[in-house]
């Protein structure tokens, strides 16, 4: 089975181009997540690769039959568009943490600072 991106794509072909406006709304090469050739893939591969994902489109030749195994986990992703697809999962499905530099931990219990804290010599 050739791997060539020519071939894949005509294995793949898709009369509608897929969006996912709830995840990435101003699209996938825009998202900063994709490459411009995974985004691409997306764009005009995503309906056939979510409905044989979904099960709601039955594989048609060895490359879908090598995708639905793909992303059931019985096989590693070996071409672009399979590579694409699990990224793709691993971004919409997969929750990260996010972190930043200026957060601050929750205070649990403010501490007040008595009056015998400061001394005589602190008043101006």
């Amino acid at each position: 089975m050739s791997n060539d991106i020519s071939s894949l794509r005509q294995a793949f072909a898709s009369q509608r181009q897929f969006y996912d406006d709830q995840n990435f709304p101003r699209g996938f090469g825009r998202s900063g997540h994709f490459t411009l050739l995974e985004a691409d893939i997306l764009e005009q591969h995503g309906v056939v690769l979510k409905g044989l994902y979904n099960k709601t489109l039955e594989p048609q030749n060895e490359f879908q039959t090598q995708f639905v195994q793909v992303v059931t986990g019985n096989l590693e992703a070996t071409n672009a568009i399979e590579r694409a697809w699990v990224k793709y999962l691993k971004q919409t499905t997969c929750k990260t943490k996010f972190h930043t530099l200026f957060g601050r931990s929750r205070i649990v219990n403010p501490t007040t600072q008595s009056v015998e804290y400061y001394s005589e010599s602190d008043s101006l």
